[in-house]
């Protein structure tokens, strides 16, 4: 479930990516890297398991696939987690810097700011 559920993200965020890469400015990309990140972890996961299993990999108890499901889900959440922090660090349409130094501020600055005499 969680290779699943990752796989699943990973292609509908790297589908969102490929819609709008010219013109998109949410770093999409970032998201689409951590997510198939995740999936290529998940599917180690999966084939080191079955190989240690065998066939019976395939057939998990309802609590292992609910489990998986909450865990997978979570991958997904912390992604986007780390996704929002990277975009309010690099900020690539600086709405944050339009809020911490408003543009008003900038020139109240300047006018009170004494020009040196030469």
């Amino acid at each position: 479930m969680t290779l699943l559920i990752t796989v699943l993200a990973a292609v509908g965020v790297t589908a969102t990516w490929y819609a709008t890469a010219p013109k998109s400015q949410m770093k999409l990309g970032v998201l689409c890297w951590l997510y198939w990140g995740a999936s290529l972890m998940w599917l180690v996961d999966a084939i080191s398991e079955y190989l240690a299993e065998g066939a019976e990999y395939f057939n998990p108890a309802p609590q292992d696939m609910l489990n998986d499901a909450y865990l997978g889900l979570s991958v997904v959440a912390l992604g986007g987690v780390i996704w929002i922090a990277y975009l309010l660090i690099k900020d690539p349409k600086q709405v944050l810097a339009r809020i911490v130094v408003p543009r008003d501020a900038a020139a109240l600055d300047s006018e009170k700011t004494p020009e040196i005499a030469k």
